[in-house]
């Protein structure tokens, strides 16, 4: 199985190691040529959605990936990837791919000093370590997104389709059932 990785910035290789621990085999996407293979899910990291999101147009691969992610193809967005997907930002007037029907707040845990780590409870997995950094937090879903998260009232997980986000960095975790559930919705 094949997995690409947006790498235009942000957290992008500790998502690729995780994934090959898992015997998938990596793909970075950094321009658009890279689009032309083929590929089983795409994972949008964390990093700085706004930053991402104007690579992404600058680099001409927006539109490419907003299709494929609208066709169905599975993909796994960590903090910065759940602001690209989310159709709606309640702090922030920009919209990116807006395939993800929930309203999400940026930094809602404010500045790199509110980042937290958290062992909380994912829907199917149980007990999961949670690393949050400079993270957002989902306000509000549509009623068929699937809540697999959340943390003092606040949505930090949900699956929608072919979507699977989350607000903090399983990456970060040494633990790889996220990845898994993910790779399982690519197989």
């Amino acid at each position: 199985m094949k997995i690409a990785v947006l790498a235009v910035q942000g957290a992008f290789i500790e998502h690729e190691k995780m994934l090959e621990a898992l015997g998938c085999e990596t793909v970075e996407l950094r321009q658009k040529k890279d689009l032309e293979q083929s590929f089983d899910g795409i994972v949008l990291p964390g990093g700085e959605s706004t930053v991402q999101g104007k690579l992404l147009k600058e680099l001409n691969m927006y539109d490419d990936i907003k299709e494929r992610i609208e066709h169905g193809l599975p993909v796994l967005a960590t903090c910065a990837g759940l602001i690209l997907l989310a159709s709606d930002i309640a702090n922030d007037d920009r919209r990116h791919f807006a395939t993800l029907p929930v309203r999400v707040k940026r930094n809602a845990y404010g500045r790199q000093l509110g980042s937290f780590h958290h062992d909380g409870e994912i829907k199917g997995l149980g007990v999961f370590p949670m690393e949050f950094i400079r993270a957002p937090y989902i306000e509000d879903a549509a009623e068929d997104v699937e809540v697999l998260a959340e943390v003092d009232n606040h949505i930090v997980a949900v699956r929608y389709k072919n979507q699977l986000a989350a607000a903090f960095h399983p990456e970060l975790s040494g633990d790889a059932r996220f990845h898994k559930l993910f790779v399982d919705m690519c197989g």
